[in-house]
């Protein structure tokens, strides 16, 4: 699908630094919406990984290091798709790469701007992003944040730089980023242990284990596509499932009771929120 906005947006070049699962991800949603591959430079310093790039079809030219990069002028924006063990040793390489106002995109989860502004130095227009694992389909949802300095422009370019793999939504209250995380960075976990706890009931209840998982696999997908497309809210269509005194109702009454699935999931976000705030503070 052509992303205009990211094509208009984007003259000059685009550096992504990390092309693990995410960054390719992104990498591959870019060139695919329309952007000429020779305003993409990857840098990865893995040898493994650059020639999963190169096989992948990642038509960007792809570097082992930041000094690789002969021309770091014109640079629109740069994308941090690193690990947050990392960021401090990589960030500060990346101020070569950055004039006044260079808009600087950053995925590594449990970084704030705070802590991203001091490794960048001030003239960076820092955007912090929480992404999820979806993005490598291109089903992914991202949440943004921007920090001091960020104008519409850049706002825009940044929007269209996630939507090449994520819904796109916008929050000004940073610290918000820890629900955040709890909710869409580590919801696709949830899912994924839905799948294989509906499977697995379905092998105790007698069904061949390849029929129980392919039965789990897609009535979760579908049903995840139905409320995405549908214009009525999640609740309406439980109700529309659920018929009096039925097989429905029978299974909500154990999975909606006092203990159940509604109160382990408000737990277990709220653990998750926890970690995420511990792992801020360092």
């Amino acid at each position: 699908m052509a992303n205009e906005d990211l094509v208009k947006l984007l003259p000059g070049k685009l550096v992504l630094v990390g092309g693990g699962k995410m960054g390719s991800a992104l990498a591959e949603g870019w060139l695919a919406g329309g952007l000429g591959s020779e305003r993409l430079v990857v840098i990865e310093p893995d040898a493994r990984r650059r020639a999963t790039l190169v096989t992948g079809g990642l038509r960007g030219r792809i570097l082992a290091t930041i000094d690789e990069l002969a021309d770091k002028t014109a640079i629109d924006a740069v994308v941090l798709a690193v690990k947050p063990q990392v960021i401090t040793e990589v960030a500060p390489l990346c101020r070569q790469l950055l004039a006044p106002g260079t808009l600087v995109v950053s995925v590594a989860a449990g970084t704030g701007i705070a802590r991203l502004t001091a490794l960048l130095g001030p003239e960076a227009a820092i955007v912090r992003v929480m992404p999820n694992t979806p993005a490598a389909i291109g089903q992914g949802a991202a949440v943004l944040c921007a920090g001091e300095g960020v104008g519409a422009t850049a706002r825009r370019l940044a929007t269209a730089l996630m939507r090449a793999s994520s819904a796109c939504h916008w929050i000004e209250d940073e610290t918000l980023m820890h629900a955040v995380t709890a909710l869409s960075g580590s919801g696709p976990a949830y899912v994924f242990l839905l799948i294989e706890a509906m499977a697995a009931a379905g092998r105790r209840l007698g069904l061949p284990e390849t029929l129980a998982d392919a039965l789990a696999v897609q009535t979760v997908a579908g049903a995840g596509e139905l409320a995405r497309r549908g214009d009525d809210p999640p609740d309406a269509l439980r109700r529309n499932v659920t018929s009096p005194n039925g097989t429905t109702q029978a299974a909500l009454e154990i999975l909606m009771a006092k203990g159940g699935v509604l109160d382990l999931l408000e737990t277990a976000m709220a653990a998750a929120a926890r970690r995420s705030q511990e792992l801020a503070m360092g």
